[in-house]
């Protein structure tokens, strides 16, 4: 079941998965591993729906039925992945195992939740910060804020999204608002974006998240912008708001997940370039490249939204 009310439903199979392994700079080999994954026959709502069809969906959870953890339990890879999302050209990097440059600096998973969640202390929109509650994260057993490769937008608390949005647009008093596919919210604007602050998310260890406008804006027609930030409407299962960092926040950044030490780390990166990684077994460092994907302009994350799909309960994935 989805966030959105679609469903899949099918069978499980087990089957022989051919990887891309690392043998030098830009270059790789084969390795395979056996893998228990499900098998989609049958669709509900918008995953039935042509334009939000989708290959598949990979699961990169800390649960042991996940791809990443039935690899290491053969052991072929280690229990840690990178991506790199490239907002400006589409595609980007994907690895798993160690990554050796560029270095990131690291915050604790939260060690109680099933999810990618870490622990986050205050917001910052451009030199202001923005005064919250001290519980305004709080969602229960589950604490903190969900780092999640599988959804697009920011999601956040009524307590947290209406101060951001007026600290951003207090700047820009003559924007006037309104609601597009009764979803987003947006504004008529031709100018620079640049003269939009940039947002600060500060967690634990001094590690800060800076999002750009480029990154929290997208263009719905040539005059009008949208916010990636969304009022929440997720929750738990107890009730309580949930806030998930996706995409969009994470778009030109190297994003670390290390699930055998627990700490997710990120640093600002050319994502159409390249990052190194370790190979275990002889030591070497070796180059990965990046990949590219068919991206027209960013009018088509318009269409890519239809595409979102939050998994319940919110495990981290990566869609193929």
């Amino acid at each position: 079941m989805y966030g959105d009310g679609s469903s899949t439903n099918g069978y499980l199979v087990k089957d022989v998965v051919h990887l891309d392994l690392v043998t030098g700079n830009r270059q790789t080999g084969s390795t395979n591993g056996t893998i228990i994954f499900g098998c989609g026959s049958k669709q509900s709502g918008q995953l039935g729906e042509s334009q939000a069809a989708v290959d598949g969906i990979m699961g990169f959870g800390q649960s042991n039925s996940s791809f990443i953890s039935q690899l290491a339990s053969q052991g072929k890879v280690k229990r840690s992945f990178a991506h790199c999302l490239d907002n400006n050209n589409g595609g980007g990097i994907f690895a798993i195992g160690e990554v050796v440059s560029p270095k990131v600096k690291t915050t604790p998973m939260l060690s109680k939740s099933a999810h990618y969640s870490v622990n986050l202390n205050a917001i910052e929109v451009g030199n202001s910060v923005l005064e919250l509650s001290s519980n305004a994260f709080d969602s229960g057993d589950d604490k903190g804020v969900i780092i999640d490769s599988g959804t697009t937008l920011v999601y956040l608390p009524d307590a947290v999204y209406n101060p951001l949005l007026n600290e951003i647009l207090a700047s820009h008093p003559e924007l006037t608002l309104h609601t597009v596919q009764e979803s987003f919210t947006c504004f008529h604007y031709t100018d620079k974006l640049d003269r939009f602050p940039t947002v600060t998310f500060q967690f634990d260890k001094s590690v800060s998240l800076a999002v750009y406008p480029r990154e929290y804006l997208f263009q719905v027609r040539e005059d009008t912008w949208c916010f990636g930030w969304q009022n929440g409407g997720l929750q738990t299962k107890g009730g309580a708001s949930l806030t998930i960092l996706g995409d969009m926040a994470l778009s030109n950044k190297l994003v670390v997940y290390d699930i055998e030490n627990q700490v997710i780390g990120w640093t600002n990166h050319n994502c159409s370039g390249g990052i190194q990684v370790k190979d275990e077994e002889s030591g070497a460092i070796y180059t990965v490249g990046a990949h590219n994907l068919s991206w027209s302009s960013s009018l088509a994350i318009t269409k890519l939204l239809t595409l979102v799909s939050l998994l319940i309960p919110f495990f981290c994935n990566v869609a193929l």
